[in-house]
């Protein structure tokens, strides 16, 4: 079943049908001032922190699941019938109600039209602002003139903190203190106390909001939550709207709503603009500027609106690609591009599922979701790598957590031994080469940053010391320690337990390091890391090679995960996708364990993080059973882990099953059948029920994933190959063979170049030749000294 499609020249997914399986999303705004938005104008906005942050109040884990929000509500005063301007949360019958809602590049427009009204509603936040609009155009399409009433909704938060606002209601029930200045709103919190806006690791302080409206008449408000719903009704029959015509109660203490009502009288034909603006301040000082200054200029909120849309589109324009896949164009060319940058703003913060638990960037979360954007943003990446690199403590860990707003490197308390992860600062070896290597400053990794506890290093310095942390902490087979866990927090490894995934992780470091070593002529740390190297490589053969495939670790004990004496959980992904990609298999182990991979974990919609799943295994051995089969590290399509085993297809040239892989979890690939997948098919997800559930083929939590970088990553370097270097561009495509030809425009180090890939001996992967402005190439290889401003490359396959 299809409830929408891809716009793809105007960037946007269009929902034709409102009753999606679920709510969903988009994200609007910035760093500073966020907000999300669903299909039917759900969600909320928050100030810098979703957690600490968050003044618009959302019910977790509802049906649907994205109320409250922000709500626009229509009262006919003539027929006394009511709608919303969305189809939720009135619900009116969709064969009466038509709607479309368009989810862009952080802006969404919602157009829905009901009994001859046409509603038009675009949300963004205008740049660099701490604000957000509503604009609603009205149009009477009827033959009678219309007289109707418009009203507002939002419910508002009693605390900013997550956890006050819905646990500590005792107290958070008593500080509510709400007004209105002039017709606009003011949302107070403590009211008496001095500004706390900016404060969020302390949850107690005066802070307000705001929310006006310019366009109509102002001839009433509620500013009580209950008021406006009144008692035993819910955001689809609130009484206010039902009788149209609000109370103008100011709540003081319980719980506060942003209600503003307004009148509108429209001739056959005639059209109005209503704009809503709400955001961060006082009603009487930062309301009353932007109200006045929208107000003085009828244009600035159409003039902000394109601005906004400018922007994210040269964000997401720096790779576009034209191939025989209309879903992977749709994915490569917008939404992998913009759900990476999401993703690297949000970490594993906001979104209808992330309720605030995880506040700031988690550090291994966030060094792999840089690579996403690395092309699209490197400046700014660059910028938020150097901050994850402070995250680094001097004994070669990391903080689990680093919080933009609270970071203090080289003052902050270093984890204690049992709480580090052996794969955090693994993921360096993958993100900072490919940074170098998109923006050619090799003088990064000379740059001295401070440790978060103590002392500094250079980058290069800060890579050796995330190797020694691992060396340091190896166990009785060599490999490094599990620690509080690798990057499945499933497996309960003690502290001196083993991981051969990241003993694999750990080989790829190492291997990266002599490379940048050996480029920067290093030698005595070449020998030292190359040394390390080849014992490691010994002690993977003896002690990790099971016959057919990789183990994924041992317990303290000497107990052996994924290994064929295993009954449950007999072969884990990770370590075979790994053992390819850090090239330690030999081309024979590198056929056995993709063959293992391909017969038992390979599905339709995904390949399974581990088989069988757990069942009888004690839970305090590996916590998987505590998940039903099929879902989360239980067997289920942990779909972080698909770009890996796609990567290990190309780098095999196995172009036909590495897409196959890749199409498997594609989200577009399941836009005609969106009823099984259920979350957003524009956007990746955390996980798919695996073959083991009943609920085979549904995916769970959207947006905010490693899914995102890694599959974007992998579509962009692996399958189409453009592969940036430290000194120019490598071509190295690996395609289904049924490909013949595909295009790609990559901007790189501020040069242009027009790409084509021809494929007419229908080979999977190989370059037979390259020809840039008309100079044939020794290889496959550009070197920069031969680039110039625009460049035409023709790629030949063979």
């Amino acid at each position: 079943m299809q409830f929408g499609f891809f716009d793809d020249e105007s960037k946007e997914y269009v929902i034709t049908n409102p009753a999606t399986p679920k709510s969903w999303s988009n994200y609007l705004g910035s760093t500073e001032y966020g907000a999300i938005i669903t299909n039917n104008a759900g969600g909320y906005s928050f100030y810098y922190s979703a957690a600490q942050g968050r003044f618009m109040r959302l019910r977790f884990n509802s049906i649907p699941m994205d109320q409250p929000g922000r709500y626009l509500y229509l009262h006919d005063r003539d027929k006394n019938d009511y709608w919303s301007a969305s189809w939720q949360p009135v619900g009116k019958p969709l064969e009466k109600f038509k709607t479309v809602c368009r989810h862009g590049t952080a802006y969404t427009k919602i157009d829905s039209e009901y009994e001859h009204i046409k509603t038009e509603t675009t949300y963004f936040v205008p740049l660099d602002q701490h604000f957000e609009c509503w604009l609603m155009r009205v149009t009477n399409q009827d033959k009678v003139k219309r007289r109707l009433r418009a009203f507002t909704f939002v419910e508002y938060a009693n605390n900013w903190h997550l956890w006050q606002d819905f646990v500590n209601l005792q107290y958070t029930q008593g500080i509510l203190c709400m007004d209105v200045v002039d017709n606009i709103i003011d949302h107070g919190i403590n009211v008496m106390l001095p500004d706390g806006s900016g404060d969020f690791q302390n949850h107690d302080g005066n802070r307000h909001t705001f929310i006006g409206a310019i366009g109509a008449a102002i001839t009433g408000y509620d500013t009580d939550r209950d008021v406006f719903l009144g008692p035993y009704r819910t955001y689809a029959n609130p009484i206010a709207v039902e009788k149209g015509e609000c109370s103008n109660s100011i709540a003081v203490g319980d719980n506060g709503c942003g209600t503003l009502q307004m009148d509108i009288d429209l001739a056959p034909g005639e059209s109005r603009e209503i704009v809503v603006l709400m955001g961060i301040g006082k009603a009487a000082i930062e309301g009353k500027k932007v109200i006045q200054e929208y107000r003085n200029n009828p244009t600035k909120v159409h003039d902000e609106f394109e601005k906004v849309k400018q922007f994210w589109h040269s964000r997401i324009e720096g790779m576009t690609v034209e191939t025989a896949d209309a879903e992977f164009n749709s994915m490569t060319n917008m939404w992998s591009p913009f759900n990476c940058l999401m993703t690297y703003a949000w970490s594993r913060a906001a979104s209808l599922v992330y309720s605030g638990e995880r506040d700031g960037l988690g550090y291994r979360d966030t060094v792999q979701d840089i690579l996403g954007v690395l092309h699209t943003i490197p400046d700014e990446a660059g910028g938020r790598l150097e901050l994850m690199i402070t995250g680094q403590v001097s004994t070669g860990g990391a903080m689990p957590v680093v919080k933009p707003f609270a970071h203090h490197p080289g003052k902050e308390t270093p984890p204690k031994e049992e709480d580090y992860r052996s794969d955090d600062c693994m993921w360096l070896f993958n993100t900072i080469p490919a940074y170098v290597k998109e923006t050619g400053d090799l003088a990064f990794y000379d740059k001295v940053l401070p440790y978060a506890d103590k002392g500094e290093a250079t980058v290069l310095g800060h890579l050796r010391r995330a190797i020694e942390f691992n060396l340091e902490r190896s166990g009785a087979h060599g490999f490094p320690c599990g620690l509080y866990a690798d990057w499945n927090d499933c497996l309960e490894l003690g502290h001196n337990g083993e991981t051969v995934f990241v003993a694999f992780q750990l080989r790829y470091a190492l291997k990266t390091y002599v490379e940048i070593c050996e480029m920067k002529n290093l030698a005595a740390e070449v020998t030292w890391a190359q040394g390390h190297l080849n014992k490691l490589d010994a002690n993977i053969q003896k002690h990790a090679w099971d016959g057919e495939w990789f183990i994924r670790a041992y317990r303290y004990d000497g107990m052996k995960f994924g290994s064929k004496e295993n009954e449950e959980g007999s072969l884990w992904l990770n370590p075979q996708s790994w053992s390819v990609y850090s090239e330690y298999a030999s081309r024979e182990q590198a056929e056995m364990v993709t063959k293992a991979v391909r017969e038992r974990l390979a599905t339709e919609y995904g390949v399974v993080i581990v088989d069988p799943p757990y069942e009888k295994v004690d839970h305090r051995i590996v916590k998987a059973p505590l998940f039903n089969k099929g879902m989360k590290e239980n067997g289920a399509i942990f779909c972080h882990t698909q770009g890996w085993a796609v990567i290990a297809e190309t780098l095999l040239g196995n172009g036909n099953n590495a897409y196959k892989y890749y199409r498997s979890f594609m989200p577009a690939a399941c836009n005609t059948k969106a009823e099984i997948r259920q979350i957003e098919p524009y956007v990746n997800c955390q996980f798919t029920h695996s073959k083991y559930s009943p609920r085979f083929g549904a995916s769970r939590l959207p947006w905010l994933s490693g899914t995102a970088s890694w599959s974007y990553y992998t579509a962009t370097q692996y399958i189409l190959g453009i592969q940036p270097q430290y000194n120019g561009l490598k071509i190295d495509p690996c395609i289904p063979e049924d490909w013949t030809e595909f295009k790609v425009q990559r901007r790189f180090r501020g040069k242009h170049f027009n790409i084509i890939v021809q494929n007419h001996d229908s080979v999977q992967k190989g370059v037979v030749k390259m020809i840039m402005n008309d100079e044939e190439l020794q290889d496959n290889f550009i070197p920069v000294e031969k680039m110039k401003a625009t460049n035409e490359v023709l790629v030949v396959m063979g």
